[in-house]
């Protein structure tokens, strides 16, 4: 049964999670709470993943997403960081400046006060700073008492019948009846268990920085399609802004490595005068852009989740609102099967998580793979297609709700950690 103070006679663990990022803690946080015993692994400190130079994004978090952390504990870390988004603005143009003035009728207005009947008042998501989330999960961490090995790495794995053996690089054997791998994409959980990927390179990298602006932002996020492929702006609190500025990768590195004057003026020219003077805060980053996609999420004794299983585009902001969709499910699905007496690692038990989660994360990562290529060209027909899409649906109210609540996390099966419940 969950609950008890001990893991089981010859295990160190009921549950292994290779991956001390926001996908692992949180997944970590709600086994806990579901009375199982987690240990996390990693090889970075938490100490050097809250350093400011350690992920310079920000996050757009689902508020079905929020609410799990909100059942978790994390609210009184989370909220003062927490920026609302109360409009979302889609452009197809060629000069964001102007686009936010809606000249052109090829866009779409999303507004939270259009759902706040069914969705309780909650916007339509909340920004965060990678670096606060992952200071409030290892607060929340340390709290729950849960195990923490880093920096740690794992070496090797191996999958028996009746338990997972993981091997760390410093000769420590660790067993359990189930170990996941939450560490990205280049997780050895994965290749140890078999699985193989499909995957392809965009050609892009995301240039990434933090602004602060001199007009209030009101919480409303731009997104622009631009020539050059999707710029985006989200608003941050203290009244700066996230920038997610998609760009060949070429380009991309000759505007991180450029003088800060050159960034600022190839900066302005996208970004307009529609929030006054701009001024970078911070470090500029890129990240390399690409899809991978799990062939399966589940072998014996081994689960993925988050980066793991799925890694797609920026373009929709939904990576980590994915894993963190999974964490929900899989501490359900085990919870669940440890109250009953299942053993949480068989087979019967791990396919009820892969039969929740691997429709929906292939289907998005399809979707999403989809946009990047109809919005990352400037071919004047396809221009056009896309622009009369945007403004046929920004016509049609329950359309456009749909895809609000969507984009919310609030349709489908919800895990119960999705709806604010706790497990």
């Amino acid at each position: 049964m969950a609950g008890t103070n001990k893991p089981k006679p010859g295990f160190d663990a009921d549950v292994i999670i290779a991956g001390a990022g926001m996908a692992g803690a949180t997944l970590a946080l709600a086994l806990k709470q579901g009375g199982l015993r987690p240990l996390l692994i990693d090889p970075v400190a938490f100490d050097a993943q809250l350093e400011t130079t350690f992920d310079g994004r920000s996050s757009a978090i689902a508020f079905a997403g929020f609410r799990q952390w909100q059942a978790l504990g994390l609210a009184p870390d989370l909220e003062p960081h927490a920026q609302r988004i109360e409009q979302i603005l889609v452009t197809d143009g060629r000069r964001p400046g102007a686009s936010t003035m809606v000249a052109s009728p090829f866009y779409l207005r999303f507004d939270s006060a259009e759902i706040a009947d069914r969705s309780e008042g909650e916007p339509l998501g909340y920004l965060l700073e990678n670096r606060r989330t992952r200071a409030a999960l290892a607060a929340e961490v340390l709290r729950q008492q849960i195990p923490v090995l880093a920096p740690a790495r794992v070496a090797g794995v191996e999958l028996m019948d009746a338990a997972a053996e993981v091997r760390l690089d410093d000769g420590r054997i660790l067993r359990a009846p189930l170990v996941v791998g939450a560490e990205g994409r280049g997780s050895v959980i994965r290749q140890a268990a078999g699985i193989g990927v499909t995957a392809w390179d965009y050609g892009q990298m995301g240039v990434v920085a933090t602004v602060q602006v001199e007009r209030p932002h009101a919480g409303v996020a731009h997104e622009y399609f631009l020539p050059g492929g999707p710029f985006a702006i989200l608003p941050l609190t203290e009244n700066r802004a996230s920038l997610v500025w998609t760009e060949t990768t070429p380009h991309a590195k000759a505007l991180a490595a450029a003088r800060p004057e050159v960034f600022h003026a190839h900066l302005m020219r996208r970004f307009g005068d529609f929030l006054g003077a701009v001024r970078v805060d911070g470090q500029v980053f890129i990240y390399p852009l690409s899809l991978q996609l799990a062939d399966r999420l589940t072998a014996p004794r081994a689960v993925l989740l988050g980066d793991a299983a799925h890694g797609v585009h920026p373009i929709a902001g939904q990576g980590l609102n994915l894993g963190l969709k999974d964490a929900a499910a899989l501490a359900q699905v085990l919870t669940d099967a440890a109250r009953i007496g299942e053993d949480i690692g068989s087979e019967l038990v791990l396919q009820r998580y892969s039969a929740w989660r691997q429709f929906d994360n292939v289907m998005l990562a399809a979707s999403f793979d989809v946009f990047v290529r109809i919005f990352s060209n400037d071919y004047p027909l396809l221009r056009l297609a896309r622009g009369v899409g945007m403004a046929v649906v920004n016509k049609i109210g329950p359309v456009r709700r749909f895809f609000m609540h969507e984009a919310g996390g609030a349709t489908g099966d919800l895990p119960r950690l999705l709806k604010g419940e706790a497990l």
